[in-house]
C-alpha cells in the first residue's frame, strides 16, 4: 500500500483553482501530480490528447462506465467526463500525491468510493469579489456573468463537504495554505507508519 494521498480540489469558476493548482505543482514538482480526466468532447485546436484530457469516443466512454473503470463520471451538457481509476492508482503507486480538480458532485463520488480521500474546497473572499473577478476577464456579457454566478452559488453551497477550506483572498497566502495541507497530510500517523514501516515494526508493543 502506498503512503501517497489522493486529494480532491473543488471551487467555483473564478476562485483561482486552476492557477493555484498549477503553482502548487511547480512547488511540489516530482512529488505531486494531477490526474488527467477522460472526456468525450471534441478536441479543440492546439489541444494535445493526454494533456488537457484523454479524448475518447462516447462508445468507449460508455464501455469504461460499464466496466467500472471510473472513480467518478458525469455528463455536462452533451459531453461526458470521468476520472479513470487505473490512472489514479498508477500515480499513487509511484509514490506521488494526486490531485483531482473536480466539482462537488465528482468529489462526493470519489469520497464515497474512497473514504481516505482528502477533500479541499477553495472559496473567494466574498461573492462580490468573485463577481469582480469574472467581470475582469472581459470575455462574458451580463447574461453569461449572471449564469456563472448562479453556477458558482450552487458549487459554493457544498463547501462543507470538504475537510479543508482555503480562502483565496491573496494568491500567495492561498498557495501557502494549500501547500501546508498537502504537507501536513503526509505527516499523519497512518501515512508515516506506511512510509517508515521498518522503523514502526521495530518498536516494541506498548510497555
Amino acid at each position: 500500500m502506498s503512503s501517497a494521498c489522493l486529494f480532491t480540489i473543488s471551487a467555483p469558476s473564478g476562485a483561482g483553482k486552476t492557477s493555484l493548482v498549477k503553482a502548487l505543482l511547480e512547488k511540489r514538482a516530482g512529488s505531486l501530480a494531477v490526474c488527467v480526466s477522460h472526456s468525450t468532447r471534441t478536441k479543440r485546436p492546439g489541444e494535445i490528447d493526454g494533456d488537457a484530457y484523454h479524448f475518447v469516443s462516447p462508445e468507449r466512454f460508455r464501455r469504461m462506465v460499464d466496466n467500472d473503470e471510473f472513480l467518478e463520471h458525469a455528463q455536462v451538457f452533451d459531453n461526458y467526463y470521468g476520472t479513470a481509476r487505473a490512472s489514479v492508482e498508477k500515480l499513487l503507486a509511484s509514490g506521488k500525491d494526486v490531485i483531482l480538480e473536480i466539482d462537488w458532485q465528482g468529489a462526493r463520488q470519489v469520497k464515497a468510493g474512497n473514504p481516505e480521500t482528502v477533500a479541499i474546497f477553495i472559496l473567494p473572499p466574498s461573492r462580490e469579489e468573485l463577481e469582480q473577478r469574472l467581470r475582469a476577464r472581459g470575455t462574458d456579457d451580463e447574461a453569461t456573468i449572471a449564469r456563472r454566478m448562479r453556477d458558482a452559488d450552487r458549487e459554493m453551497s457544498h463547501f462543507n463537504d470538504a475537510e479543508y477550506l482555503v480562502i483565496n483572498d491573496t494568491f500567495e497566502q492561498a498557495l501557502f495554505d494549500l501547500d501546508a495541507i498537502i504537507h501536513c497530510q503526509g505527516l499523519t500517523l497512518a501515512r508515516q507508519s506506511l512510509k517508515y514501516r521498518a522503523l514502526i515494526d521495530s518498536i516494541p508493543p506498548e510497555i
